[in-house]
């Protein structure tokens, strides 16, 4: 996934979840936080980031807030990015082989899931988590309560009675991670779900990122630990 008209700026402070200020070209401009997490460690003042311009009259804000460094690591903050880069990577043979369909946002009762994708041998859902939150090498999820995300894990678990194969998919948006684990302290009850879920069959998967200032891509599978949850 490639991004366009990418500028690198500073973090100065964020009013709420939707819009940060940032220090750009000499000047204080309003920008759009593209994640409505807490990402607390990651945007504090004066932190390096990177930045998206857009050119539209239609919107408030000039800028994308895309990307932040935690040290030497640049981590994707961009909510959107997950998706797009399984999307991506899954199309051209990856996880599974024999593809014959692949539908984004599929809509199978009363929720939508990401993906429904389609082999010769198996029809499966996924739902696709992003992840920003590293502590001491640990990539971690969610980092605030997901009643959503609860949700899905919930009903994918439910699918598999139905005939279907099921996915977690946990895009972690940052490299030189050494595992992922569910985030009990932040909501003890999906880490909890998360782990039912594997027992019961829904395969999880954590795959890491290469990310650039204007890039990011799927990168290697991570090891996923829930069985101390």
């Amino acid at each position: 996934m490639k991004y366009k008209n990418i500028k690198q700026a500073k973090f100065l402070s964020r009013p709420n979840r939707f819009i940060a200020n940032i220090e750009i070209d000499g000047k204080t401009e309003i920008c759009h936080v593209k994640n409505t997490g807490r990402c607390k460690e990651l945007l504090v003042p004066n932190a390096n980031i990177f930045v998206q311009e857009i050119d539209s009259k239609k919107r408030k804000t000039k800028y994308d807030l895309i990307s932040v460094y935690k040290g030497r690591r640049l981590v994707n903050i961009d909510s959107q990015a997950p998706n797009k880069v399984f999307y991506e990577w899954v199309k051209v043979g990856n996880l599974f082989k024999g593809i014959t369909s692949v539908k984004p946002e599929y809509k199978y009762k009363n929720s939508r899931f990401d993906f429904y994708i389609e082999t010769i041998k198996a029809k499966t859902l996924v739902e696709v988590k992003g992840v920003t939150l590293e502590e001491n090498g640990a990539a971690l999820f969610p980092d605030a309560p997901t009643e959503r995300g609860l949700k899905h894990v919930i009903e994918l678990s439910e699918c598999i009675k139905e005939g279907f194969e099921t996915y977690i998919i946990f895009i972690i948006q940052m490299k030189d991670v050494l595992y992922f684990t569910p985030n009990v302290k932040m909501h003890k009850a999906f880490a909890e779900a998360l782990t039912r879920a594997e027992k019961q069959g829904v395969k999880i998967i954590a795959l890491d990122s290469h990310v650039t200032e204007d890039s990011i891509i799927v990168g290697d599978f991570v090891e996923v630990r829930v069985d101390d949850i």
